[in-house]
């Protein structure tokens, strides 16, 4: 329910604020006083775009506050599902900033206007002379028979079903899409799978190969650095090996003078142990490196071969290759195994479909079960409202294709008058006939549905004297249950409210303003009176307002 409105600094208005309670509210004024602008600060908060012309003043912001009491709605699960605050006294506030930037806020939790508008969904059913237009809307008048027809669980499970139906009918066509072009590669992908397979290439080995040539490519100089470091380490005379002997022996002399000299002599043991080591491996390596052009030749194909490869495939590495010849192979598989992965796919669609059959013919049935009384109770109520020969004619079928609600196709056909033949609602039902067909759907929905706060914005719109009465009776008594707001011209539907709201403008400094005020007593009969008879209050016009009153 909403509790509070509240709007500063947007088109007339400075700041103003509304107070609304249970039951019947009424709001009434001038035409151009503003009650447009009072729907349109209401449209904000209920997710609409903003646009900087809506500021008063352009320096400032705007900020459009609403209250809402939700402890009828059940909607803990909803915020909790969207990261929002759950407050039974909840405030949405949208702000729109003099750079022209608007941004949302329900109990202080940023939101962006989609989430906004499924929420304001389930706050406001906002009626106005363009929301007629929706009678004519097949999925609108989905909603209605469904609402009586209380198919909201299956619609649900069929939504559920329905979007892995979409998922894998999805993935299927895409996975055919796939196979066209996976086909179409397939010899090409299964060449470079062969050259690779063939080519047998080693993590590694590309390293190892660049290493071996490099030595192969410089092998005299390697064997004169190796005849040469033979030489400094064995010469007679000048060698390693016998400088580093008489060293040896020199200091063995030593030794037994001190722990230090016998210290350095193992030291001197132990290089010489090293060096005969070193001498033993430089002989081995000069012995066995040898000159072989076949050897360079094979390896240095091999290099060529991976660097072939690797510049078809545009890769720098053979682990890279190593990953496009597991992707081939996993390409060549899929065009391989193709009829059994789509057969799989099918059979899951099927099982799917299944489901949803069914629970498309549990929602047809319900359906069925439920218009003639629908039929019957829109017919009554239209003919209370002045339209005692009207009829609807409901076709409805249940076809082959899966529609977002189910599987039937429905067409809604209206006649207002005996002997007329039946056409659609938006061929031959009027402005004035619209709205009373709305306000009984809406009547009926009530009793069925747990409505939100529904606000008319001139229903009445094309009607006038004893209808406008009955039309007034019908949102007094769906106000015993919900909260209902109606803006409003006729003064017959002024009177039913509960309470009573005055829209008006008035100059201020020198700027026109608009303001709205709460009615009592004497001030809700002179209004009344002023609706009837103009801005001179005449007596028979006071005397009227005070019977419509009572």
């Amino acid at each position: 329910m909403l509790q509070k409105l509240t709007i500063k600094n947007f088109a007339l208005i400075d700041h103003l604020e509304m107070n609304f309670n249970e039951g019947f509210s009424i709001i009434t004024g001038e035409t151009g006083a503003g009650k447009s602008i009072l729907l349109g600060g209401l449209s904000l908060i209920l997710g609409k775009r903003a646009d900087l012309s809506s500021l008063k003043n352009k320096e400032k912001k705007c900020v459009i506050e609403g209250e809402f009491l939700l402890e009828k709605y059940k909607l803990a699960t909803f915020f909790e599902e969207n990261d929002m605050d759950y407050e039974e006294l909840s405030i949405i506030r949208r702000e729109i900033l003099p750079s022209g930037k608007s941004r949302a806020f329900v109990n202080d939790t940023p939101v962006v206007l989609s989430k906004l508008n499924e929420l304001s969904d389930k706050l406001v059913d906002l009626h106005s002379q363009h929301e007629t237009l929706q009678l004519a809307n097949v999925n609108f008048q989905f909603k209605i028979i469904d609402a009586l027809a209380k198919n909201e669980p299956y619609l649900e499970s069929y939504k559920k079903e329905m979007a892995v139906y979409k998922d894998r009918t999805k993935a299927l066509s895409q996975l055919i899409e796939s196979q066209k072009e996976a086909k179409q590669q397939y010899d090409y992908n299964l060449f470079l799978f062969q050259e690779l397979e063939q080519a047998n290439f080693k993590d590694g080995e590309q390293e190892v190969l660049e290493e071996t040539l490099e030595k192969l490519n410089n092998v005299e100089a390697i064997k004169q650095s190796f005849a040469e470091a033979i030489n400094l380490t064995s010469n007679e005379e000048f060698g390693l090996k016998t400088n580093l002997n008489a060293l040896k022996n020199t200091i063995n002399r030593i030794a037994s003078y001190s722990k230090d000299y016998e210290s350095l002599a193992q030291r001197i043991t132990s290089l010489d142990i090293e060096l005969d080591d070193i001498f033993n491996e430089l002989e081995i390596a000069d012995e066995t490196i040898d000159i072989s052009p076949q050897e360079i030749e094979t390896f240095d194909d091999r290099l060529k071969l991976i660097h072939t490869i690797q510049k078809k495939h545009s890769v720098a590495s053979i682990s890279e290759l190593l990953e496009i010849k597991d992707s081939l192979a996993i390409k060549l598989e899929y065009v391989d195994n193709e009829g059994e992965i789509i057969e799989k796919m099918k059979s899951d669609i099927k099982e799917v479909e299944g489901k949803l059959n069914k629970l498309a013919l549990q929602i047809h049935k319900a359906r069925i079960k439920v218009i003639p009384a629908l039929k019957e109770n829109l017919e009554t109520s239209l003919s209370n409202l002045a339209m005692k020969n009207t009829q609807f004619q409901f076709n409805l079928v249940q076809g082959d294709a899966f529609y977002h609600n189910g599987k039937d196709e429905l067409e809604l056909l209206f006649s207002a008058n005996k002997g007329v033949d039946f056409k659609s609602l938006k061929k031959v039902a009027s402005g004035g006939e619209m709205s009373r067909i709305m306000l009984s759907v809406k009547y009926l929905l009530s009793q069925h549905t747990n409505l939100p706060t529904i606000l008319f914005d001139e229903i009445d719109t094309g009607v006038s004297g004893e209808v406008s009465n009955k039309m007034a009776a019908i949102m007094k008594e769906m106000s015993g249950h919900m909260q209902v707001i109606s803006i409003t011209h006729l003064p017959q539907i002024a009177a039913k409210g509960d309470h009573h709201f005055k829209v008006f403008k008035e100059d201020v400094s020198g700027k026109t303003m608009t303001d709205v005020k709460t009615l009592q007593n004497e001030e809700r009969v002179n209004e009344l009176a002023e609706m009837l008879g103009g801005k001179e209050l005449a007596n028979s016009a006071i005397e009227h307002a005070k019977q419509l009153l009572s």
